[in-house]
């Protein structure tokens, strides 16, 4: 079987590879396009050349494993109509994630951005507003891998955690979960709501002034999910409520610079950048290694999406 890998691997990790009996082509994403070499590959080992590459022309192709979360690179009805198997890196990035995740609330809660604003000011001003975070009470929209290693970590707090996923299932190391018909009980009464939800038909936009109206004067709100959940506009109007806003993903990216989100005070931006490590490599070349020997096998692999579905 011949396997196209787009993305930047290790050597160790190519021979590793070939040692399972595959036939590697190697291109990079820049440089790829449709040729009778590309177009007679079995696999797939790719993050977004779908602009340069129509996978319509390869006949072959029977698996697509991307290194990304999410999917919304892929030309989905292609995929469908060619029976195509298709995984993702979940989990591959939530350790990273999670860590964002703890430091936004701890810098919200510690007011960081405005002592680091007098550091750079050079002004000396103790401030006597400072809150713990011990006692608090933290809700996840979605208790997938990135919900659970940021409650894993944050139980050490002595924080109260609630999620929200769609039949209100057990989830290790959170307190109690809600089902699909009770998301309002996070917003009501959580003192940070985070968003790690995916982005499907049901799930665009619905974060707005409904959901805000519903959250605790003085309250959180953190997204590390995808930027289309949220109604920005929504979020704007209501940005005096919260005591803290954390947004690593957006409607439109980058941020467009006339959004007010870059100048208030109380929000912290980044460029969509949570998932970021330098262990991330490790974990990609792990998890492509052992999809590959279990492909070969004839074995289920690791992380199937549904591509329908959304996640």
């Amino acid at each position: 079987m011949k396997v196209l890998i787009t993305v930047k691997i290790s050597d160790e990790q190519l021979e590793k590879i070939k040692s399972l009996g595959y036939e590697i082509i190697r291109i990079s994403e820049s440089k790829i396009k449709n040729c009778e070499e590309v177009d007679d590959a079995d696999i797939l080992v790719t993050y977004n050349p779908f602009k340069r590459l129509d996978i319509s022309k390869m006949k072959n192709l029977k698996y697509i494993m991307l290194t990304s979360v999410g999917f919304d690179q892929l030309p989905k009805e292609k995929v469908i109509k060619q029976n195509i198997q298709v995984t993702n890196n979940r989990g591959g990035y939530s350790i990273p994630m999670s860590e964002w995740i703890v430091m936004c609330i701890l810098e919200i809660y510690k007011k960081s951005k405005m002592l680091y604003k007098q550091q750079q000011d050079k002004v000396w001003h103790m401030d006597f507003g400072i809150s713990e975070l011990y006692g608090s009470r933290i809700g996840f929209l979605g208790t997938g891998t990135i919900a659970v290693e940021a409650a894993k970590r944050l139980n050490g707090f002595g924080v109260e955690i609630w999620g929200y996923n769609t039949n209100g299932r057990e989830v290790e190391y959170f307190d109690i979960c809600f089902g699909k018909n009770q998301i309002n009980e996070i917003f009501k009464n959580c003192d940070v709501v985070v968003s790690t939800m995916p982005c499907t038909e049901n799930t665009i936009g619905m974060i707005d002034k409904d959901k805000f109206e519903l959250m605790k004067q003085g309250s959180s709100f953190i997204n590390v999910g995808r930027g289309k959940i949220v109604n920005e506009e929504d979020l704007i109007k209501y940005l005096d409520k919260f005591e803290g806003v954390a947004l690593d993903v957006f409607e439109q990216e980058p941020l467009p610079k006339e959004s007010p989100l870059w100048d208030a005070d109380n929000v912290i931006v980044t460029p969509h950048n949570c998932w970021v490590s330098d262990k991330n490599d490790i974990r990609v070349e792990k998890l492509m290694y052992s999809n590959l020997k279990k492909y070969k096998e004839g074995k289920q692999v690791d992380n199937i999406v549904n591509i329908e579905r959304g996640y």
